[in-house]
């Protein structure tokens, strides 16, 4: 697989990116396809909600 959006730095940068996934997937023993479910649909998500969380309970902190 390789990008071609006509800039280098980003094709560069999602090859960069995809290798690095394969790789991972293939030390853990499941798919490219796994991996990115795992991180895109299940650890951001869930990241996101603690982080904004945790904003919303810093500024009710700090308004008492």
């Amino acid at each position: 697989m390789s990008a071609n959006s006509g800039i280098n730095w980003i094709d560069q940068t999602f090859d960069f990116c995809v290798k690095l996934l394969i790789d991972i997937a293939n030390m853990m023993g499941i798919t490219y396809e796994e991996i990115n479910v795992w991180l895109f649909v299940v650890i951001w998500p869930l990241l996101s909600l603690v982080l904004f969380a945790e904003v919303i309970r810093l500024r009710i902190k700090k308004d008492l």
